[in-house]
């Protein structure tokens, strides 16, 4: 059985990686990955605004992986719409690319399981085999934060390099012509990147367990005999 310093450590590590797999969770299912403004240029065009009319055709977007909403400012006041990722937008976008994150986040939310089930293994019991030991720990750590990474990459690539806004912005857009003025990376993302620390934490972690604790030494007294005591 490990100590209990050990023990703590890795009731820790444990912990971690089941809050990697919740957040992952929410980054899924929360729309808020990115944010931005979009400029309804065909609207400027038409009446060719000046500088101080352009906030009456400046709208708002954002969206996740799977749904987002759009705020339309053609110059008739605002237009609220919702729309899904799936089946038709993906089309649109580098659909691949999409896909291949999704797919990242999904196995960073097994890996991140199997690696809290090694921490709860090794604080249960000593591994007999080193694989399942806190080497093993970390392995799946490197795993599962590496992963979240690659998608979190992968995703700032499809907006920088893809024009991920601008073409949902422009989606069964047939009349007006959307152009983005900027863009933040909103919750969602942040929430990724809070998932992927949480795993180098790990690492961090069964580091810190593995420190050798002073060991306390009580010291023994030695008995002393004296003739009193022969006499009795």
């Amino acid at each position: 059985m490990p100590g209990w310093f050990k023990k703590a450590w890795y009731g820790l590590a444990s912990l971690l990686s089941f809050s990697s797999f919740i957040l992952i969770i929410v980054a899924l299912v929360v729309p808020h990955w990115l944010s931005g403004k979009i400029l309804c240029q065909t609207g400027v065009d038409l009446v060719n605004a000046t500088d101080r009319e352009l906030v009456k055709f400046i709208g708002d977007i954002y969206y996740g992986l799977f749904r987002g909403c759009k705020v339309r400012q053609c110059g008739l006041g605002s237009r609220q719409s919702q729309f899904t990722i799936f089946p038709h937008l993906v089309k649109e976008l580098n659909a691949g690319l999409h896909v291949m994150i999704l797919l990242l986040l999904f196995l960073a939310l097994a890996l991140a399981l199997v690696s809290m089930g090694f921490a709860i293994l090794n604080m249960i019991q000593v591994p007999y085999r080193a694989v399942n030991g806190p080497g093993g720990i970390c392995l799946w750590n490197v795993l599962a934060g590496g992963v979240v990474a690659l998608a979190i990459a992968s995703f700032m690539a499809a907006v920088k390099f893809h024009d991920l806004t601008e073409r949902i912005a422009n989606f069964q857009e047939k009349l007006f012509q959307f152009v983005v003025l900027e863009e933040q990376y909103e919750e969602s993302f942040w929430i990724c990147v809070a998932s992927a620390s949480a795993h180098a934490a790990n690492l961090v972690v069964v580091a810190i367990s593995h420190i050798p604790l002073p060991e306390i030494k009580t010291k023994i007294e030695e008995a002393t005999v004296t003739a009193e005591d022969i006499l009795y």
